[in-house]
């Protein structure tokens, strides 16, 4: 049986045209509503037809929902859940897909009382943005980190994983507060990072006559791939999630600190050892299947 019969998805851009893509494809029978707030993007939903309806308000949207999976930038869930409050079924569960979890808990669980509130977040996505960009094998062999609320509802919250089973997704539960910690230095800390090292290039095109893009090596390509990601969106997870990635950034100043003393006394042992060490985490990520070991990152050569 299928988890959910009716879906509907709040915010239709990368991630959620994903949802309703990979619902098209893996569940064809579910209907599915999609709403945004921007007129253009409803527009470029109905013509691109991802969803079964696409509605003119959140809350025309989640009437006869049982799934509603809000897909917005994390600083607007708690408003975006007020704008349909009133029209919510009681037995439908909401989720979402924000990179931090306690806060979403505490926005959600504010503006839907009574309602039940599963949050999720599927580890997965690119530097593009809007309905064109999405793709239903978006989620496939990623994983998806269920962050139910302490008490939650132990069949709502299967439910939820299942939806993300059939996604093609591999399905984690964990605390909220616990997520938002392994996703600070996993994803924020690395995205805030090469934010800073792109900025920094960018501040010194002047002094090196262009010569910071015009010969950018393989390694600060892929920080400019990092640092192109939607600015909305991390704007306010480095908002909502500012404690856990202060810790994560004091730890990494730390290092860096430890770092910078090996090059200035010549400690080659040191500096060896380090990147030995994280030559070996490389490989264990390969070894799980979260990458693959194609030589030059898949880059493809004449």
């Amino acid at each position: 049986m299928l988890p959910f019969a009716r879906v509907t998805i709040i915010g239709l851009g990368l991630i959620g045209s994903s949802v309703a893509r990979a619902v098209q494809e893996t569940m064809p029978t579910v209907r599915v509503t999609g709403y945004d707030a921007d007129a253009g993007v409803r527009e470029a939903a109905d013509r691109l037809q991802f969803c079964d309806d696409v509605a003119d308000s959140a809350g025309a949207a989640v009437i006869d929902a049982d799934l509603v999976i809000l897909c917005v930038p994390v600083g607007i869930m708690g408003d975006v859940a007020r704008e349909f409050v009133a029209e919510l079924p009681t037995d439908a569960i909401v989720s979402d897909v924000g990179s931090c979890k306690a806060e979403i808990v505490r926005a959600l669980t504010d503006a839907l009382p009574g309602a039940t509130v599963i949050p999720a977040h599927p580890v997965a996505g690119t530097e593009r943005s809007g309905p064109e960009a999405g793709f239903a094998t978006l989620f496939r062999h990623r994983w998806c980190i269920v962050t139910p609320p302490e008490g939650a509802d132990a069949v709502a919250v299967e439910r939820v994983a299942e939806f993300w089973r059939r996604l093609g997704a591999q399905v984690e539960t964990m605390a909220p507060e616990h997520h938002d910690r392994v996703l600070a230095v996993t994803s924020h800390l690395p995205h805030l990072i090469a934010y800073t090292i792109v900025g920094t290039a960018g501040d010194l095109e002047e002094v090196t006559q262009s010569e910071v893009i015009k010969y950018s090596a393989g390694g600060f390509r892929d920080f400019t791939r990092i640092a192109a990601s939607d600015p909305t969106m991390w704007r306010d997870i480095f908002l909502n999630n500012r404690e856990a990635v202060l810790e994560m950034l004091q730890r990494f100043s730390e290092d860096l600190s430890q770092l910078q003393r090996a090059i200035r006394w010549g400690d080659g042992d040191a500096l060896f050892d380090l990147f030995t060490r994280t030559r070996a985490i490389r490989r264990s990520i390969v070894e799980q299947g979260q990458d693959d070991d194609v030589q030059d990152f898949g880059r493809t050569h004449e």
